[in-house]
This record gives structure tokens, sequence and C-alpha cells, in this order.
């Protein structure tokens, strides 16, 4: 059995979405493309796709190697384009996992310019909050948001952004404005589930001494918009990034708390699985977003708090 043959039909088949239009799109009967996809099945010794007269839907194997093999077919189509031709045009689908609020208010702008610069590149984003195993997972690249960079993984630093302790006008008024970091124990807090030291806050005053403090949070969110929210609304104390509350502590919707301190910074990276082997699709778009964001955060264009 010619492997490759057998995946490239078995994709198609679940592209086009049934036998007859696969082979039609591969100039082959359909009794060659059924054969290809029973011999890959005997060869795997599992079924890969469920059959009916009228449908066609992929098994939990099938799904697996469907990913696999899409991703084998472009990284071949995208070899073949290197032999063949000395101005490289990157192809195929090219997997991006980015948390969600700057997944949104950052990355879905530069989306439309990228696919007019890359018209042979598709893109597959998916916005999660959590950290993804981007190996594991199948991603080719990730946006992470990181205080200790990445020790498993190769990395391109395209920003920095400050974190910022604020709340409300109106939940400062109410409750008082903390002096000391300690005075953050009496305060109500919102935390972030995500946040490495759970509802430790860190506080660094300016000789570089930190000042841990545990925190009362009555609430907690794994997303920033959320605990901006409530922030807004004035339910408590806060720390995110300028990248997310920068305009409301400008337009003073949110005030900066003890600016005497600060926390610590968090670096933007694009985070990919090796240097070594890199696709052409995944330089490309580490390219595209370190002149996108060209050094300079536009979230600190005016600096906040």
């Amino acid at each position: 059995m010619d492997r490759l043959r057998a995946f490239e039909v078995f994709v198609t088949v679940v592209n086009r979405g049934g036998f007859a239009r696969a082979a039609e799109l591969l100039g082959t009967s359909p009794a060659n493309v059924t054969r290809y996809v029973h011999e890959l099945e005997a060869h795997l010794g599992t079924r890969l796709l469920n059959r009916t007269s009228r449908t066609l839907s992929l098994t939990e194997g099938g799904e697996t190697l469907y990913a696999r093999c899409k991703s084998i077919l472009d990284d071949v189509a995208e070899t073949e384009g290197l032999v063949s031709s000395a101005t490289v045009e990157p192809r195929g689908r090219l997997r991006i996992n980015a948390p969600v609020s700057f997944g949104i208010q950052y990355l879905a702008p530069l989306w439309p310019g990228f696919m007019r610069k890359y018209p042979g590149i598709e893109l597959d984003v998916a916005l999660i909050d959590r950290v993804v195993d981007i190996v594991d997972e199948g991603y080719d690249l990730a946006i992470r948001i990181s205080r200790a960079g990445s020790t498993s993984h190769a990395a391109r630093k395209l920003a920095t952004s400050q974190n910022i302790l604020c709340a409300s006008p109106d939940y400062l008024t109410r409750c008082g404005l903390p002096a000391v970091p300690a005075d953050l124990m009496d305060h109500r807090c919102i935390g972030y589930t995500y946040a490495a030291t759970g509802d430790e806050w860190e506080l660094i005053d300016r000789g570089g001494k930190a000042h841990p403090v545990k925190v009362d949070c009555h609430m907690h969110t794994n997303n920033g918009d959320t605990a901006r929210a409530a922030a807004l609304a004035g339910e408590g104390l806060i720390w995110q990034p300028t990248f997310l509350i920068g305009d409301d502590l400008r337009a003073g919707r949110l005030v900066r708390v003890l600016p005497e301190y600060r926390l610590p910074e968090i670096d933007i990276l694009a985070i990919y699985p090796s240097r070594r082997h890199l696709s052409a699709r995944v330089r490309v778009m580490i390219d595209f977003l370190v002149e996108a964001f060209g050094g300079v955060a536009p979230w600190d264009g005016a600096r906040a708090g």
C-alpha cells in the first residue's frame, strides 16, 4: 500500500464528505477510493469512518489520523515547493492558539492582513486561556503571556506588558485606599484562576524587595475581561495587564492602587515546538507578528497609571 497516497485519499474523502466526490476530485473511481480506505483501516487495525447510506463521520481514531495526515500532506506540499521553486509561497494549514482577550483585541485585527499577504496559508485560530501543550494538542504556534517564558519550546518575544493593581473610583470611595501591601488583606479582591501564585499577590517596592500578600478573593475567573468587568462594576481590586486595562486607567474608569509598588511584568511570546525544521508557515507568521508589534506595545503608547 502506498501510504502517502492512502493518506491523501482518506483526507480527500473527509474533506469532500463522500467517496464518489473524492473520486471525482482525485480523478479515479469510487471503488479505488474505497479500496484505499479499507486498506488503510486494515493496516492500522481500526475503523476510521462511520458510513451509512446518507452520512459519513469520523471515528475517534479517524479524527486523530485526519489531523495528522492533513499536517503531513501540507508539509509534503511545502517541501515540494521548496525544491521546485526559488520563490516559495508558504502553503497549508497553520494552527494557532492564543489567550481569549488578547486574541480578540490585538490579534484578530491582524489576521486579514496576514491572509492577504499569504493566501496559500489556511489559518486555524483557537482562543483558549489555559496553557495548552502545543505538541500534544497539534498546534504549530501559540501566543503565550508569561512571566517565566518557556523552557520546553522555542520562543520569540513580541512585546512586554505591565501588570497593574487597580479598582474603580466607586469601590475606593466605599472601601478606602490601601496604603501598604498588607492592607490588601482587608479588601475584596478578584482573582485570576491561572495566576502562577494563586491568591498570593506579590508587590515589589522601589528597592526591589518583594511583598507577598495572601488576599481574600470573593470571585475567581479564568478570563481577564470578566475580572475587568467586575472591577469596573465596583466589586473589588484586580491586577491585570495594561493591554487589557490601559484604556480604563487613562480614562479614569479604573484607578491604580499602591502606585509606589509594582507587579512583575509579563512578556507576550510566540511559542513553537523547535527552531529546527521550522516550517515556512510558522516562520512567516512569527516574522509577521514581530513586525506588527514593532517592539513597542500599542497598549503602552501612553503610559498607564
